[in-house]
This record gives structure tokens, sequence and C-alpha cells, in this order.
């Protein structure tokens, strides 16, 4: 008998990520909810506008962040991880390794990117 999970079923969890309001730089890998704080570099503010959901690129569904621009660095480190946050959940990803200098007025932008939830195998 085959596997099978409906689009609905997928996009059921990809809307739950679709909650999250925050969106954070963070230098180094948050091992917790609290630790997000401390390894934060920049923080922008999400709505559910800035997510997309749609056909995966392998399979299954995606969920897609919205580019993101003007973000005001507020401390200085390397970028190396994005966690987007509903004020008690997060997730966790990597970027491209950027310094970051806070001057209290520098600021970045992010490209777009995705979290995918392939068809069961």
């Amino acid at each position: 008998m085959a596997k099978l999970m409906t689009d609905g079923m997928i996009d059921g969890g990809l809307t739950a990520y679709g909650t999250c309001i925050n969106m954070t730089i963070c230098a180094g890998q948050p091992t917790s909810f609290a630790d997000i704080a401390v390894k934060a570099l920049a923080t922008k503010a999400l709505v559910g506008g800035d997510f997309t959901i749609a056909n995966g690129d392998t399979s299954g569904r995606k969920s897609t962040v919205a580019a993101k621009a003007d973000i005001l660095i507020t401390a200085s480190g390397t970028a190396d991880h994005v966690v987007i946050d509903n004020g008690t959940d997060y997730s966790v990803t990597t970027c491209t390794s950027q310094a970051l200098v806070a001057n209290g007025s520098n600021v970045f932008a992010t490209p777009a990117f995705d979290r995918e939830i392939g068809d069961p195998t």
C-alpha cells in the first residue's frame, strides 16, 4: 500500500510556520528560545502576508518567507543563522556567513527563503 499525504495535511504545519511574528539574525545557532536574544544581531517583525504556501521544489509543499530590506543591525557579529518565531516556538536555518556591524544606522537585507515539507516516502 502506498503512502500518501494530501496538500491540506502538509499545509497544516506550514500554516503554523506562517504564524511567526519575528525574524532574528543570529551569530551562532540558538539552543533555546531564550538564547535567541543572546545571539541576536538584528530582528525584523513578520506578518502573515510575509508567508506564501506553494508546491515544494522537490515534492510536497513549502512556505516561502518574503525578502526583507532595511533590517537595523543592533549588535555586531558574524551572522550565520536565521530564526523565525511565534513568541513561543521557533525554527532555525543557516544563512551565508556575513559580518554585521552595528553603528546605530547600518541596515541590511535578506533574500526570500523557504521551509519545505516533502511528500511521504
